[in-house]
């Protein structure tokens, strides 16, 4: 069971105001939700291969492989402003 306080200190940090009857709906919809949670922490687990990705995907990293890179002239190619061979930005004061 969550308690009101609880509830005021989660609004709290996720900077929102609640009335009464809000805080009222969450603490019963929150305590309903840890007690489904108590429910299935009595389930018997040790058989059950734990799961890190539910779609099967191992690695969709490519390799780290070294690769020629852009040339000065194309990487300077599509930039708005440029000067002696860099890019020219806006000046910072």
């Amino acid at each position: 069971m969550i308690r009101r306080e609880e509830i005021e200190h989660i609004a709290w940090l996720a900077r929102i105001e609640l009335r009464e009857e809000e805080k009222e709906l969450f603490e019963r919809q929150l305590s309903s939700i840890l007690d489904y949670f108590a429910v299935l922490d009595e389930l018997d687990t040790r058989d059950v291969e734990p799961t890190y990705h539910v779609t099967g995907v191992r690695d969709a990293m490519r390799g780290d492989e070294p690769e020629e890179g852009l040339s000065q002239a194309e990487a300077l190619l599509n930039a708005p402003k440029t000067e002696k061979g860099y890019f020219k930005g806006p000046r910072m004061l």
